[in-house]
């Protein structure tokens, strides 16, 4: 019986998890047993494939069926997970027999799974099997990769971008942003969008890790986790002046409070319509066309330089269970949903940008009125989702013992050292 460690439960973001810092990933598998069992008629081949995101659930059915049509013998079936309970089923039904032979895993999850025989070795069968993992964004297959062999097939990724509200730049006579923008760039137009009189703010900045603080770090020269995954990053000078940028900002006045932030989620913020600017996603842009609001108000632009350029890029893999009945079967269909069929049928949806290279142009077509196509111009200097193996263990804290830092009660300097010293306890632990 192999053993998890076990963590929080985790709210649910784009990829399963509250990527932001304030809700923690779940945590994972208590033990592993074999799960399902060959068809003793001799008929079709039985598959379960496991999402959690009923809004891609039509367009996932359209690839089983392509696959379906081409291998006669297999038969897969969708179970849809709703997205709060994924990670908490998974480990049930793995502990009782039951998982899934193919389903969606994250970036925070992924070594944990890799290192304790739950995900099946990829490499040898899709070298023999011709699939080129060139065809997807080197950062993105980093995450799936662990100790030198591959792990999951890229399905699809975001990256962060600076969202902005047209209206209230063009009342306060700024340029909108572009490709030439730097950390004192955005200082100073947050500045002169700002009148708190008014309820208007150039900027929201709330402690969130994907969209906002692991970026900058990054574009400080800094860095979360050491590339040995031994020891953490957020005692480093240059981390923590990443996350100075946002505590300054706070400080400034520019942005509401994290009080504010906390009763009403950033985004709805921004959909008011008096917020300059906010780092968000590029899974933000369906919620964002929708809204009456500012849909024709708002677009997006690449995000502001500092030391350096870097952007986080994070995505959903297809793995296969290891201890799966149908390992070949199983796999195959895993390269089929990795494939540009696929991807193709997933860019017309809007929902993601597909990770297979050449596929996302109708994805970037698919809301005119937003530049969409800076996600993609920001792949060249990606870096991959900080994670480990027990991400959760270090990942919860971020938000307990930075928040103070936001809200002025903490220096920034004290509360990163602190977490790195709680960081570094949990990595030692993981080895």
């Amino acid at each position: 019986m192999m053993c998890f460690k076990s963590g929080t439960p985790s709210g649910w973001r784009r990829h399963g998890t509250r990527l932001g810092s304030w809700v923690a990933i779940s945590g994972l598998l208590l033990g592993v047993a074999a799960c399902g069992t060959d068809d003793p008629s001799g008929g079709k081949i039985e598959l379960t494939y496991r999402i959690w995101d009923k809004n891609q659930q039509p367009a996932m059915q359209q690839i089983v069926d392509r696959f379906q049509a081409a291998h006669p013998n297999i038969h897969v079936t969708i179970q849809l997970t709703a997205n709060q309970e994924y990670w908490t089923k998974l480990q049930g039904d793995a502990t009782g027999g039951s998982a899934p032979d193919v389903f969606w895993m994250n970036g925070p999850h992924a070594q944990l799974y890799a290192s304790n025989g739950m995900l099946l070795p990829l490499s040898d069968q899709l070298k023999a099997d011709g699939v080129d993992l060139g065809n997807y964004p080197s950062a993105l297959t980093a995450i799936y990769s662990y100790q030198g062999e591959q792990y999951g097939i890229p399905k699809d990724f975001d990256t962060v971008g600076l969202w902005y509200n047209k209206k209230l730049f063009d009342a306060a006579k700024l340029k909108y942003p572009d490709d030439t923008w730097t950390w004192e760039t955005v200082a100073e137009a947050a500045r002169k969008l700002t009148d708190a009189s008014k309820g208007v703010y150039g900027i929201l900045a709330p402690p969130f890790n994907q969209e906002n603080f692991y970026n900058t770090v990054f574009q400080a020269g800094g860095y979360v986790i050491s590339p040995d995954g031994r020891s953490s990053g957020y005692d480093q000078p240059a981390t923590i002046s990443g996350l100075k940028f946002w505590t300054d900002l706070m400080k400034a006045g520019v942005s509401p409070s994290v009080k504010s932030m906390t009763d009403t989620y950033p985004a709805q913020l921004f959909e008011s319509g008096k917020f300059g600017m906010y780092y968000a996603g590029s899974w933000n842009a369906i919620e964002f066309a929708k809204n009456d609001n500012i849909k024709n108000d708002v677009d997006v632009a690449v995000l502001p330089q500092g030391a350096r350029r870097a952007v986080v890029i994070h995505g959903l893999a297809n793995v296969v269970y290891g201890k799966t009945k149908h390992p070949k079967e199983a796999t195959q269909f895993a390269e089929f949903l990795g494939s540009k069929e696929a991807a193709e049928i997933q860019a017309k949806t809007g929902a993601v940008i597909p990770a297979f290279k050449g596929t996302q142009e109708a994805w970037v077509s698919s809301m005119h009125q937003f530049h969409l196509r800076s996600f993609l111009d920001e792949l060249p200097y990606a870096v991959p989702f900080p994670a480990s193996k027990n991400t959760d263990a270090w990942m919860t804290k971020e938000a307990t013992i930075l928040g103070p830092a936001w809200s002025g009660d903490k220096d920034v300097a004290a509360a990163a050292k602190e977490l790195a010293t709680v960081m570094n306890t949990a990595l030692r632990e993981e080895q």
